[in-house]
């Protein structure tokens, strides 16, 4: 793609995501289910905090594409480091993560996921906008143009320590309130919760290695 017509896909993913992170935190309060938005608010839900991340990886993305138009290489050099990791490690395997985990789940039993209550809250547009656009725009981003991942190793530590962190921050939830930002975790014993973390990290971390392989099948391998 020409770089300036890869600022303007950016701009307008920025966009997007920036609107549609807006819509979710300006839900009507009066219209909140008990169930849900209370300690922790939207920022307890991994599909709240993936369009945040994407916004921002969208908005590191546009910078790097204004740079390099206006001859900048050397600060350009910096943040497309920074776009790529951002990417590579978060963005495009934490959307492949959220778009299937959650339509698979919604699909065996929906309210473990999205209780019904939610339907009169949040329009279905809203619904699909922070669940289903977000694995073709990361796959669109795949394609539009190559991205440096990092060492193995590096990548995956990096991470497992955002996975942990988000892990962490759910068990501190459940133990101020007692309830769980899912409905789905309750159903386990706590061993049983401890193998279904692993077993989502495995996922993510193969979403991971996807994401990598189909940046190499198409670019060519290119590591930092």
């Amino acid at each position: 793609m020409e770089i300036s017509t890869l600022a303007t896909y950016h701009c307008l993913a920025f966009v997007w995501y920036f609107f549609v992170a807006y819509s979710i935190t300006h839900v009507k309060t009066e219209e909140r289910p008990s169930e849900v938005f209370l300690y922790g608010g939207q920022w307890k839900y991994l599909t709240v905090l993936n369009l945040v991340l994407q916004a921002v990886f969208y908005g590191v993305s546009f910078l790097a594409d204004v740079l390099r138009l206006i001859k900048k290489l050397r600060c350009a050099k910096c943040i497309i480091s920074s776009r790529d990791l951002l990417f590579s490690v978060l963005a495009f395997p934490v959307s492949t993560f959220v778009c299937i985990s959650f339509w698979t789940l919604y699909t065996y039993n929906r309210e473990l996921v999205y209780p019904k209550s939610l339907d009169g809250v949040i329009p279905l547009w809203l619904n699909h906008a922070m669940h289903t656009a977000v694995l073709p725009f990361a796959l669109l981003e795949i394609f539009a143009l190559p991205h440096r991942y990092p060492a193995k190793k590096k990548g995956l530590i990096l991470l497992g320590f955002v996975a942990f962190l988000y892990i962490s921050w759910v068990l501190w939830i459940y133990s101020v309130t007692g309830e769980w930002v899912y409905p789905l975790f309750a159903l386990f014993s706590p061993p049983g919760l401890a193998a279904f973390f692993a077993g989502s990290l495995a996922i993510i971390v193969a979403f991971y290695n996807f994401g990598e392989f189909l940046n190499r099948m198409i670019w060519g391998q290119s590591k930092f």
